[in-house]
């Protein structure tokens, strides 16, 4: 028979079958002391052992005096499963003075803490109703939030920051609209002014509020001209069929020339109805 390259007899099939549970250093040193074959090497022989499938039946042992390179006894074993609810540093410094383990790290132990799965009985968070450690303390006068450069950057009682700015300032958006600081409530964060569009704002004034599913377009396509007059609530449908481009085989709305754009805005409406009254009676 073979096992990578070698050749066996059937007497030395039938030994290393039969003492198949040995420990492999203790398999090798016997084959090779029973049969005289120095030329067989440890690994060979497991490399046979897990081809034919001989068991050796032991299930790996998680301690056994040894965890990756570092040694315990059963005793530090047993003291460290027993203790491992202890904080890290009361844990290190209870284990190395109980068992003289100068040579151990904390980081080291809370590694095989982890591993094990010991749980700690801890998240790590804060819980709902605990207080923090340093609640009530003021730090050092000069050190922290009371060190001369950090008071410089703080604000005082009833201090506003630089760029607040009042009921009825106008700014230019990112998105190329104006709009207008007020001075109506914030329905989402409750602030005292509220941030809008200012030809929303204007023509609202003017009309009442936007009629639902419907947005406001600018008739000469200048978005930052907010005179009511240039703006005109059209269906939310209406403003894709303006946008225009090469898929769409037609001029832009914003860029087309003023005498075509009472015309583009007709058709996209009569569009947009077709759309909506085959919609309906499909």
């Amino acid at each position: 028979m073979r096992g990578d390259r070698i050749v066996y007899s059937a007497a030395e099939m039938q030994w290393l079958e039969s003492n198949r549970m040995m420990v492999i250093s203790d398999y090798h040193r016997a084959f090779c002391a029973a049969f005289d074959r120095a030329e067989v090497t440890a690994m060979q022989l497991h490399g046979l052992r897990k081809r034919k499938g001989w068991k050796v039946g032991r299930a790996p042992e998680r301690f056994a005096g040894r965890h990756r390179h570092l040694k315990f006894s059963p005793d530090e074993i047993s003291w460290l499963r027993d203790n491992c609810t202890m904080p890290i540093g009361d844990y290190h410094a209870g284990f190395c003075a109980r068992f003289d383990r100068a040579d151990m790290w904390a980081e080291q132990l809370q590694a095989l803490r982890k591993r094990e799965g010991w749980r700690t009985g801890r998240s790590g968070r804060f819980e709902q109703g605990q207080e923090s450690h340093n609640k009530g303390k003021r730090c050092a006068e000069g050190t922290g939030g009371r060190h001369p450069n950090a008071r410089k950057t703080q604000f005082k009682a009833g201090q506003l920051p630089h760029n607040t700015q009042g009921p009825g300032h106008v700014s230019l958006g990112d998105d190329g609209y104006l709009w207008i600081v007020t001075d109506r409530r914030n329905p989402w964060t409750g602030a005292s002014t509220w941030r809008v569009h200012l030809h929303r704002w204007q023509w609202e004034q003017k009309h009442g509020p936007v009629p639902k599913g419907q947005v406001l377009k600018c008739r000469d396509g200048n978005r930052q001209n907010a005179d009511p007059a240039n703006w005109e609530a059209v269906p939310r449908g209406v403003l894709s069929r303006l946008n225009g481009g090469p898929r769409k085989r037609r001029i832009a709305y914003d860029a087309a020339p003023a005498e075509l754009k009472p015309t583009l805005m007709a058709v996209a409406k009569l569009e947009q109805g077709i759309h909506d009254r085959r919609k309906a009676t499909a």
